[in-house]
């Protein structure tokens, strides 16, 4: 910043007025605005952490912002490290994820007085007036203004405001770019590649689409863009993240073509669909990744949320439960050693137990892997916090919760079990208690041991020996300069995948 000196006295930039007259007066406003342009100057060093919760689009969001960040001149620390600028980027999904985001902000505010304090995300979309309220918040950026941090931070230091900047706009419905960072830090993992924001589909109980608006994709010549940078710094395999990204079309581009143009475009990496809906999965998506020269992984995560069709009805979702089984089974038929992932709710408004047993019954029917397992959780504004009706008991919630985290443990083990003796191509990642750890192409983390070679971010050819408690055991076989996708081999155990709990 450059200090302006009007020809009759000063501006002071924090109170906008002039200064006039001389002695000590006049010496105490240069001496201010000394400071101010010192602060301007320094501003770009500061240390910045960043906190984010909830779901993998809001961490892909997050790692693009630690890039703008860093090209602005801020030094981004690890997230408890005393930091000058405290960006907390916030989920809403549950009231938990609420709670959890102002106890971070809090936790922040008490360990670094002073400091900046940004607030970010679904939370701060919905509840800007909440978090205004918690003294030392002074920035809150919903998820349409999000991305322009960078430029909201600075015009926060040079305003000297009291009170807490709030922006947030609603999300407009048309195809967007993300400002992504050429000259980023390198990388060293799989990295999450944002395609698509928003939904639909309006299920009963999400307030998803409420912060974070309707359904639209990215450009796509800017998400195969930012894919050719990504892996020209070394990402080695790209996951495609949105909400609801089945939905994703820019013309006559569709979730099908946009991986044909990435894996054509960025050439060595390994390509993987986050989280779809049951109906967005197409016969040709199944073939890309059945196809050996295709780098679309084998593996799936498909939400379920019910087994009962009287409660996905309720729910609003888009499918039945048999569609959900057979679609499931089709898969693993085409798909040989594919991994498949699901989403379960327990306790929807006016669940029996019968519903529950049916949802047990239907996931001990199917060839899931694992489950990732929610306990419903009201918002405001949903359909269904106006549904009239019994909720759930807690104590109910709980042990149904527990009933399918039993299950999703059980399938985990089975995943493990089935893959012993098997050969895959493992992405390392981390070194963790001697061992490197990585994940396959069908979501298997594996652990071989270390023995002095560098395999971070490395291919590696691995068998698996045997099960352990956070990973399976391997045995590292060759180092791989890339990716070298296995034949499938249909595992003997999921030909009988109907047994009990």
């Amino acid at each position: 910043m450059t200090a302006v000196l009007p020809e009759h006295g000063i501006i002071s930039p924090r109170r906008r007025r002039i200064y006039r007259g001389r002695g000590r007066r006049r010496k105490a406003a240069v001496f201010h605005l000394h400071q101010v342009e010192i602060r301007n100057e320094i501003m770009t060093g500061r240390r910045v952490a960043i906190h984010t919760l909830g779901c993998r689009l809001n961490h892909a969001e997050s790692t693009l912002l630690a890039d703008r960040l860093r090209e602005a001149g801020y030094s981004v620390v690890a997230w408890g490290e005393p930091a000058d600028v405290g960006v907390v980027h916030t989920c809403t999904v549950t009231r938990e994820a609420d709670a959890k985001s102002r106890q971070m902000i809090r936790r922040f505010i008490r360990h670094n007085p002073g400091a900046v304090v940004a607030v970010l995300g679904c939370y701060a979309q919905r509840a800007a007036d909440t978090l205004a309220q918690i003294e030392g918040v002074q920035l809150i950026l919903g998820n349409a203004e999000k991305m322009n941090l960078v430029e909201r931070l600075r015009e926060l230091e040079q305003s000297g405001r009291n009170q807490p900047m709030i922006v947030r706009p609603v999300p407009r419905r048309e195809t967007f770019q993300l400002p992504w960072v050429d000259s980023g830090f390198p990388v060293h993992r799989r990295v999450d590649l944002k395609i698509q924001d928003g939904c639909d589909d309006m299920c009963a109980f999400c307030v998803i689409p409420f912060a974070r608006g309707r359904s639209r994709s990215r450009d796509a010549r800017d998400a195969v863009a930012e894919a050719v940078s990504l892996t020209r710094r070394g990402a080695r395999e790209l996951v495609f993240t949105g909400v609801n990204i089945g939905d994703y079309q820019d013309g006559d581009i569709d979730l099908v073509a946009l991986t044909d143009r990435v894996a054509e475009a960025a050439a060595g990496a390994r390509l993987r669909i986050s989280s779809i809906e049951p109906s967005a999965v197409s016969r040709a998506l199944l073939e890309r990744m059945a196809d050996p020269a295709h780098p679309l992984v084998p593996f799936l995560h498909v939400p379920l949320q019910s087994g009962s069709d009287r409660i996905l009805a309720a729910m609003k979702r888009d499918h039945t439960a048999a569609f959900f089984l057979e679609l499931l089974r089709a898969a693993a038929d085409r798909l040989p050693g594919a991994g498949f992932g699901t989403d379960v709710m327990a306790g929807f408004p006016g669940e029996t137990d019968a519903d529950f047993e049916e949802t047990l019954a239907l996931l001990a029917a199917s060839p899931v892997d694992y489950a990732h397992v929610f306990p419903y959780s009201e918002r405001p504004g949903t359909a269904t916090s106006r549904m009239p009706g019994d909720r759930v008991p807690p104590e109910v919630i709980g042990k149904r919760v527990d009933a399918l985290l039993t299950f999703s443990r059980n399938r985990r083990r089975r995943f493990v079990e089935r893959s012993v003796g098997r050969e895959y191509c493992v992405l390392f990642e981390t070194l963790e208690d001697g061992y490197w750890v990585g994940y396959t192409e069908h979501y298997l983390r594996v652990g071989v041991p270390d023995r002095g070679l560098n395999l971070r971010n490395r291919f590696g050819w691995v068998r698996v020996e045997k099960p352990a408690l956070n990973w399976a055991w391997g045995n590292l076989l060759e180092v791989l300069d890339s990716w070298r996708k296995p034949v499938p081999v249909r595992p003997e155990s999921r030909d009988a995948i109907r047994s009990t709990l």
